[in-house]
């Protein structure tokens, strides 16, 4: 499975302003509504998120937030993506501010599919020329076709 078949218009959020960790995680998982079908569902991904969060922060460095969570309420891998518009502090190991942000949200009963699919987020994430590429997008298809570029470079689906 690729990210970018993840990803569709309605979730990934290009140049987006937020002002807190909260309001953005709880934006990310909005974007997921047509992904689902129902709004506890819906709820059941935000409370398992936030849930995630609270164990240890998903900022993982270099800019790059990856929130994630794995529920019961869902059958299927589901993502979202945001470039902010500006710097958002992620509590980030590196302690610096994000500005591209990566929701996972898979089922209990696949570990290993989430395991793989966060992997691959962090080698995407880890090339520094990608990550420029991803900041210097300003629409939905960019950032669309920036990922389907990329995974075609580095992974055989």
């Amino acid at each position: 499975m690729n990210l970018f078949s993840l990803l569709d218009q309605t979730t990934v959020l290009p140049s987006f302003a937020v002002g807190s960790k909260k309001e953005l995680i709880n934006a990310l998982v909005d974007a997921l509504e047509e992904k689902v079908e129902s709004k506890e569902q819906l709820e059941e991904i935000r409370q398992a998120v936030f849930e995630r969060e609270k164990i240890m922060s998903t900022g993982v460095g270099k800019g790059l937030a990856i929130p994630h969570a794995k529920t019961s309420s869902v059958d299927d891998n589901l993502a979202a993506f945001a470039l902010l518009e500006e710097p958002l502090d992620f509590d980030s190991i590196d302690n610096e501010p994000v500005r591209l942000v990566f929701l996972l949200v898979g089922p209990e009963s696949n570990n290993s599919q989430h395991i793989k699919l966060l992997s691959r987020i962090s080698r995407l994430m880890n090339s520094g020329s990608f990550r420029e590429t991803i900041l210097n997008c300003s629409s939905t298809d960019e950032i669309l076709n920036a990922f389907q570029g990329e995974e075609e470079k580095y992974f055989v689906s």
